[in-house]
């Protein structure tokens, strides 16, 4: 009797440990996320996209789909290549599907301006679209966090979803006041590693696509934060479709993907 309850046990346990196997399997050959454990991604790396011009918006949504990556989007209310700006309205459906894809979202302040070295306690800002662009503005602390925070007005607007606590100045550049007028306002700034800049903005022609490629995979390691735009306007050969290859070498490697604002937060470009 006592043998047969034993075998009875260990049956169901073989069982049990083959449905789960079969389980494991099945899901990375079919690519469905939903079949890892949660809290699986023991390698992770970072991957954000600043808005940019948005010419490969589609086909980067279409890269992070294959994978089942999910990415840290930070956005700017920038011109693109359609002639509108990637906030608006026409974008509404875009935005959407990346909310409903579990993406993290962040401000990447409103009229993507370049932040200058502090004076007289105000922050110098030039935003490049918009009111006043390409003229230098003072702003109070109150009208720098007005500015970070119409981002996520608009994007809730869109897609009725807020962004996320965190934020990145265009070009990465900070200064010690954007950042606590920022952090008053419950934002926290977010760059990026060193070896996860993947120089989709460098010219093509110097940094060809291969290049760059080749580095990424040799240099990026666990708990870097990657960045790359979802369109450059300068950049004669996209940087866009390296995703594809980048991403399937990094998982390749063990690396698996995750989205912030969990990471490691890494030292910021402080213009002082």
């Amino acid at each position: 009797m006592i043998a047969r309850i034993f075998y009875n046990q260990r049956c169901r346990l073989v069982t049990q440990i083959f449905a789960a196997v079969t389980a494991c399997v099945i899901g990375a050959v079919s690519g469905d996320v939903s079949a890892q454990p949660p809290g699986s991604c023991t390698a992770p790396v970072y991957l954000t996209l600043d808005t940019g011009g948005m010419q490969s918006a589609e086909l980067i949504a279409q890269i992070l789909q294959k994978h089942q990556v999910r990415a840290t989007f930070f956005l700017a209310n920038e011109k693109t290549y359609r002639g509108d700006f990637a906030l608006d309205d026409s974008w509404k459906s875009f935005w959407q599907s990346r909310v409903t894809e579990g993406h993290a979202f962040g401000s990447h302040t409103w009229r993507h301006g370049r932040i200058l070295a502090d004076a007289a306690g105000q922050i110098r800002y030039r935003p490049e679209f918009g009111e006043d662009s390409g003229r230098i503005v003072q702003m109070s602390a109150a009208m720098f966090c007005e500015e970070l925070n119409r981002v996520g007005q608009q994007f809730e607007r869109l897609t009725g979803r807020g962004l996320d606590p965190i934020w990145r100045a265009p070009g990465g550049i900070t200064t010690p006041q954007s950042v606590r007028a920022a952090a008053a306002c419950g934002l926290e700034h977010i760059h990026w590693s060193a070896a996860g800049f993947l120089g989709d903005e460098l010219p093509s022609d110097r940094y060809p696509n291969r290049r760059l490629l080749d580095n990424a995979l040799r240099d990026i390691r666990a708990g870097d934060i990657l960045m790359a735009h979802l369109g450059i306007w300068s950049r004669r050969d996209p940087y866009a479709p390296m995703l594809d290859p980048l991403i399937a070498g990094l998982k390749a490697r063990g690396l698996c993907f995750d989205v912030l604002p969990q990471a490691t937060r890494t030292r910021q470009r402080v213009v002082r």
